[in-house]
């Protein structure tokens, strides 16, 4: 009877501590004893903080300056100038992104920890000064004296002067963005369609004989009116801005969602005529798989430099749509892998068995349980996404030429080899970035598998 008892109260306190499982907190206990990825996490948010703060980390208008009697904080300022009138009623603009700071005659001026903008032109350092070397400034005498330590360029300049220093503090905001903002269109092409084919298969998802032929019909006028109508329409986007290409793209996927909707409804009553009735199978899987073959066949970077080519004015977003339109495959052959295992598991068939539509068993049920193969290949991808920006900056064809990159800056060294400094900071600052996010996605591997518990 004793061990009767102890043996119900064991199994009472084995389920209450199932009951009383965090996987999330288990994770994140599994993630921080992976020093490497905790480290790694821990440089990816300092990376974060001095993208975000970079345009007041780096720039060559002060925080503050008091100008005859006026405060003024240009680097914070939404506007471009400012009025001081003296007492004679004088009027005198300061603008400042073209005002001398350097050389005003302030009663009190603070500067950014780097006195420089990105790509702005210093002549008096110019032809390639090195970190080490002899640096020179005019004051406002026009006496050429040593340059002082807060305008001192700490890692040398370029061809016309520009601060190297200035132009790795903000690439680290431009390589970031890039790779989260193109990450996330791929992660969401990637989920959906490799959580479609994973589910329904080819075999799962019916409809009439009716239904699917107008489906078929109707995508096929979609993407003719949604995209082949409007493609000059699209590349005169691209030749305005990446916003107007942004804003064009939206537009044609509303038009090819609308055709869509017409052609679904218009199925639906076609599917209640006897001879087009039949029910058919969808082939979801093999639609989806076949179009990840055809992508992965061909040369990714050639890819995206062939639809670079396309655009005759380059631009950030114009970039970020590109990467995440030819980068999602990884991710959706993950996905589909994890739906095929979990598609048919018990509490995946309690739920239909409940009369859950579809609908809600991916979103609710199976996805939650499927998405830490892809948060994995999410982490690895932000790196890839780095290197092929920084890969297409150096070849020239990424950003505009007015945009510095980390790219840019090694494109910039191909002109002198002796400037060594102009390859060595961007590659490691390239380096050091593609490593921690491939050390985070180890991290996330290891914590996010429960066969791995410690």
């Amino acid at each position: 009877m004793e061990r009767k008892g102890i043996t119900k109260k064991s199994a009472s306190e084995k389920a209450a501590s199932l009951r009383d499982f965090n996987f999330g907190k288990y994770a994140w206990i599994q993630f921080k004893k992976n020093k490497s990825a905790f480290y790694s996490f821990k440089i990816l948010i300092a990376l974060a903080t001095i993208a975000l703060l970079s345009p007041f980390i780096a720039t060559d208008q002060p925080l503050f300056c008091k100008y005859k009697g006026v405060n003024m904080f240009p680097a914070f300022s939404v506007f471009n100038s400012c009025e001081i009138k003296d007492e004679a009623g004088n009027v005198e603009t300061i603008q400042y992104d073209i005002a001398d700071w350097k050389r005003m005659d302030a009663t009190a001026i603070i500067f950014a920890p780097i006195a420089y903008a990105p790509g702005k032109t210093d002549y008096d350092n110019a032809d390639y000064v090195a970190p080490d070397g002899k640096q020179v400034f005019i004051d406002k005498n026009g006496n050429k004296i040593p340059i002082p330590s807060k305008f001192r360029h700490w890692l040398g300049t370029g061809k016309a002067g520009e601060d190297v220093c200035s132009g790795l503090i903000n690439g680290t905001r431009i390589s970031l963005s890039i790779g989260l903002i193109s990450m996330t269109i791929a992660s969401f092409l990637g989920i959906f369609l490799g959580s479609m084919a994973g589910y329904f298969g080819d075999h799962k998802l019916q409809t009439t004989r009716g239904s699917f032929w107008t489906m078929i019909f109707g995508f096929i006028l979609a993407y003719y009116y949604a995209f082949s109508v409007r493609t000059y329409v699209i590349i005169d986007a691209f030749s305005i801005s990446g916003f107007s290409v942004l804003l064009q793209l939206i537009f044609s996927v509303l038009i090819f969602c609308a055709v869509l909707f017409v052609f679904y409804f218009l199925g639906k009553q076609i599917g209640k005529i006897s001879l087009f009735s039949k029910r058919v199978f969808i082939p979801v899987d093999s639609i989806v798989s076949r179009t990840i073959e055809v992508l992965i066949s061909m040369p990714l970077l050639i890819l995206i430099i062939s639809i670079s080519a396309i655009a005759k004015e380059k631009s950030m977003i114009n970039l970020m749509v590109i990467i995440g339109l030819t980068t999602w495959t990884g991710i959706a052959r993950l996905t589909r892998a994890e739906f095929l295992r979990i598609s048919n598991l018990e509490y995946i068939q309690a739920a239909k068995s409940m009369g859950f539509n579809e609908f809600r068993i991916i979103v609710k049920h199976a996805l939650p349980n499927a998405l830490a193969p892809a948060l994995i290949a999410i982490a690895f991808g932000v790196a890839s996404a780095i290197l092929i920006e920084s890969s297409l900056s150096f070849l020239g064809v990424g950003v505009p030429p007015t945009t510095v990159t980390w790219g840019s800056l090694l494109n910039a060294g191909r002109e002198q080899f002796s400037a060594w400094w102009l390859v060595v900071f961007p590659g490691l600052a390239i380096f050091l970035t593609v490593t921690i996010y491939n050390l985070l996605g180890e991290g996330l591997r290891d914590a996010l598998d429960p066969r791995l518990k410690k």
